[in-house]
C-alpha cells in the first residue's frame, strides 16, 4: 500500500510515520514544509493543480493529513487548517489516483459539553474559539468533498513529544523547576478542568487502522474517560518522585512561586510540535511570554483553556471500537511517565 503522509514531522505525524514504517506492506512518502520531507510542499500556499500533478505521479492509495497549526490568529489558523485541507480535497478530486483520505480532526470542534456526558460523533459542534472553528470547517470540507474519507476527531493527546507549551508539558516543566530548586511547595492554578487524554501512540494506531478500513465520516479517538487536571498533577508528582506539597490556588497566584496558570491562546494543539495538545480550556501555564518574563515572577493572566471546550470533555469511543476495531492501550500514568522523562532530561 502506497501512503502519502502530510505533516510527518508534527507531534502526531511523527508517531504515525513510525507506525506506518513498521508495517512492511506500506510504502511511505512524506510531504511537508520541512527540509527532511521527501517532497517539500506548503498546503497553505501551494496550488491544488501542483498537488494534483504530484498525486498522479506518486499514485498513493491513501493520503493521511496530520498537518495543521494551533498558533496564531484566526487568519493564520484558517490558512493552515482550512485552506490547506481545501487544497488537499480539490487535488484529490482532480487526481486519477482515487486515494482514500484520512484527516486528523480535533475535539475542539465540539466545543463545550455537559459535565458528566460523553460526546458522540452526532453531537452538534459548537467550537468555542478560532482554532476549533478552523478545524470544524476543514472537517466539513472533507465530508462534503465526495471523497472516500474519514475524519478522526482526536481528543487530548499526551505522551512522548508532548509540547512544552501544552498544559501537561507546562505542568511537567513547573515540577522540574521546583525539584531543581528544592522548592517544597508547588502552587498550581486552574486545575479543575477535565479532559479526555489519549496517548499519541494509540492515536497513531487509530490512524493506521483508519487507513486500512472502509469507514467514512467522523470517528472519535479518545480514552473514553475524563481526568481532572489536578488528578493528573498528583499522578505526575508520583511518577516524578516529587515529595513536595501541591497547593491549588483559588485566587490570584502568590508571586515568586512556580505557578501553572493559563497559557496564551495560541499555545496548544496536536499537530507539529505546536500542538496538543490538540486543545484549549482553563489550565496550566505560567506567565505570558516566557522569554520576556523569567519564571516565578509574574502572575498568570486568566485566559480560557485553549480549546474553548469549557470545564469538561469526554469522548464516546464506541464508533472507533465498532468500525476500526480500535481501543486505547496506554494508560495516562504511562503517558505522564514519558512526559516526565523528557522534562527531567532538561535538568
Amino acid at each position: 500500500m502506497r501512503v502519502l503522509l502530510i505533516g510527518a514531522n508534527g507531534y502526531i505525524g511523527r508517531f504515525v510515520a513510525d507506525r506506518l514504517l513498521a508495517d512492511p506492506a506500506v510504502q511511505l512518502t512524506a510531504l511537508g514544509r520541512g527540509d527532511d520531507a521527501d517532497v517539500r510542499f506548503d498546503l497553505a500556499s501551494g496550488s491544488p493543480g501542483a498537488l494534483t500533478r504530484f498525486l498522479d505521479a506518486v499514485h498513493p492509495g491513501v493520503v493521511i493529513n496530520c498537518a495543521g497549526a494551533t498558533r496564531g490568529g484566526a487568519r493564520e489558523l484558517t490558512r493552515h487548517n482550512t485552506v490547506a485541507v481545501a487544497t488537499v480535497c480539490e487535488a484529490l478530486r482532480r487526481s486519477g489516483c482515487g486515494a482514500r483520505l484520512v484527516q486528523i480532526g480535533c475535539s475542539a470542534e465540539y466545543g463545550p459539553s455537559q459535565p458528566g456526558s460523553s460526546t458522540a460523533e452526532d453531537a452538534v459542534p459548537r467550537p468555542g474559539g478560532p482554532y476549533g472553528v478552523s478545524k470544524l470547517a476543514a472537517t466539513e470540507l472533507v465530508l462534503g468533498s465526495g471523497l472516500d474519507a474519514v475524519v478522526l476527531r482526536v481528543f487530548s493527546p499526551a505522551g512522548p513529544g508532548t509540547p512544552a507549551g501544552s498544559p501537561l508539558g507546562r505542568l511537567a516543566e513547573a515540577m522540574r523547576r521546583a525539584m531543581q530548586t528544592g522548592d517544597g511547595e508547588l502552587k498550581l492554578g486552574g486545575l479543575g478542568v477535565q479532559r479526555d487524554f489519549v496517548d499519541v501512540r494509540d492515536v497513531a494506531r487509530a490512524v493506521h487502522a483508519a487507513s486500512l478500513s472502509a469507514a467514512q465520516g467522523i470517528i472519535n479517538i479518545g480514552s473514553g474517560r475524563a481526568v481532572r487536571l489536578r488528578d493528573a498533577a498528583a499522578m505526575l508528582a508520583r511518577v516524578a518522585g516529587y515529595g513536595g506539597a501541591l497547593h491549588e490556588l483559588d485566587g490570584p497566584p502568590v508571586p515568586h512561586r512556580p505557578v501553572i496558570g493559563h497559557p496564551r491562546p495560541e499555545i496548544l494543539g496536536h499537530h507539529r510540535g505546536e500542538a496538543l495538545a490538540h486543545h484549549r480550556g482553563e489550565v496550566l501555564g505560567h506567565h505570558r511570554g516566557d522569554a520576556d518574563h523569567p519564571p516565578h515572577t509574574a502572575a498568570p493572566v486568566a485566559y480560557p483553556y485553549p480549546d474553548g471546550c469549557g470545564s469538561w470533555q469526554q469522548a464516546d469511543v464506541r464508533t472507533a471500537r465498532d468500525r476500526l476495531g480500535w481501543r486505547p492501550r496506554i494508560n495516562l500514568e504511562e503517558s505522564l511517565a514519558d512526559i516526565w522523562m523528557e522534562a527531567a532530561c532538561r535538568i
